[in-house]
This record gives structure tokens, C-alpha cells and sequence, in this order.
């Protein structure tokens, strides 16, 4: 019988991006970082308006004060700041794979939890988190299609109690013209992908232009 390594296994199983495609994105990040500062244009936001409308379709599934809260992909943290003045105050963690932007979301809140990697570094427990939200992160392209954003949306959902909010592009109206490493969705295919993994989904496809976002949530919670 052949023997197996158990690096080998392990690197199996690890659902991640590989090394360079974390490189690329961690130097794309840094570059926006040297050239905006601290802005919604470095994470690759238009304006702080849109950014500003996704933090409300992501709260709008239900989340309120003293829930914990895992945001993937969280930037500067600028998501529980919006929460802040909403009066919402949860229990907070921000995962980012940029570290330089992740320095800068901790200069501005110095007590905010912001962790730094991608959602399949860490061996969070099932149901960790009440609510597990993501802004933007999935519209890279990493080489694999959608293969990615069905695995990080699996992984997000196993985290949560009660649901899961996310955004993406909508490939039906966005001008991909000179986008580059930027990809879009069929909304309606995101959807029936989320559709099997939980029968409670909704949506939304009527608050930005080229934007949709999707709540999965637990059924019967």
C-alpha cells in the first residue's frame, strides 16, 4: 500500500487561494493603499455612497446589537464603524488578507478585532458566529471560475448561527470593459447555488446598479 504524506492530505483539503494568488492580491491592495490612503477607492470601491448602501443591504438581514459578527473580507473595518452609528453594536471580527490595510483599519480603531488571512486559515468551529457578512471580496478573479466563491460561501455559512449576508457584481448590466481581474455573477445562478445549501435565501437586486446581494439564512432559526 502506498504510504501518504500527511503535508500532502493536509494541502488537500486546504480550500484556499494558492500562494500566488494571495501575493497578488495582498500587493494589489498595497499599491491602492499607497496611491488613495485611506479611502473606499483602496479596497476598490466607487464611491463612499455605494460602499455605504452594501453596509445597509448586509445589515437589512437582521442584525442588531450584541450579536458577533464575522466580516470577511473587511478592509479598514469600516463596516462596524457604519454599525456605530447606527446604534448597532455587536461583537466584532474583521478578517482581511491585506496586512497593510488591516494596520490601517487598527490605527484608526485600535480596540477592533481584525485578524489577518483568508476564511480557510482558521479552524473556527461550526456555528461560531451569529452572522457572517461579505463586501466585495469575491469579485477578484483567482483563476477558478466560480469554484472559489462556492467554497467561501459554503465556509461562511457553516460559521454562522443564523445566517449569511454577501454582495456581488452583477454580470447582467456591469460594462466589464477594462476591468481587468474583476468578475461578475448571474445573480439567479448564485442564487440556486445558495438554494441548496440552505432553502431559506432572498435576493436583492434593486439597490445599486451591477450589485446584488443574497441572505442565506437557517431555516427554522
Amino acid at each position: 500500500m502506498r504510504s501518504v504524506d500527511p503535508v500532502d492530505e493536509e494541502a488537500q483539503r486546504y480550500q484556499g487561494m494558492h500562494a500566488a494568488q494571495r501575493q497578488a492580491m495582498i500587493e494589489r491592495h498595497r499599491d491602492s493603499l499607497d496611491y488613495f490612503g485611506y479611502a473606499p477607492q483602496a479596497l476598490y470601491w466607487g464611491t463612499s455612497e455605494e460602499q455605504l448602501a452594501r453596509f445597509g443591504m448586509l445589515a437589512g438581514i437582521g442584525i442588531r446589537s450584541g450579536a458577533s459578527l464575522l466580516d470577511v473580507g473587511c478592509g479598514f473595518g469600516d463596516l462596524y464603524c457604519w454599525l456605530r452609528s447606527q446604534d448597532l453594536v455587536v461583537d466584532y471580527t474583521g478578517l482581511d488578507i491585506s496586512p497593510e490595510i488591516l494596520a490601517k483599519g487598527r490605527e484608526l480603531n485600535p480596540a477592533l478585532r481584525l485578524v489577518q488571512g483568508e476564511l480557510f486559515d482558521f479552524d473556527w468551529a461550526p456555528q461560531s458566529f451569529d452572522w457572517v457578512v461579505l463586501s466585495g471580496t469575491l469579485n477578484w478573479d483567482v483563476g477558478e471560475g466560480s469554484a472559489y466563491a462556492r467554497r467561501v460561501i459554503r465556509r461562511m455559512f457553516s460559521l454562522c448561527r443564523f445566517g449569511v449576508a454577501f454582495n456581488l457584481l452583477d454580470i447582467r448590466t456591469l460594462d466589464m470593459t477594462g476591468l481587468g481581474e474583476i468578475v461578475a455573477y448571474q445573480p439567479h445562478k448564485v442564487l440556486a447555488f445558495c438554494e441548496g445549501i440552505t432553502s431559506d435565501c432572498t435576493l436583492y437586486c434593486d439597490y445599486l446598479e451591477d450589485d446584488f446581494t443574497i441572505y442565506m439564512r437557517r431555516a427554522n432559526v
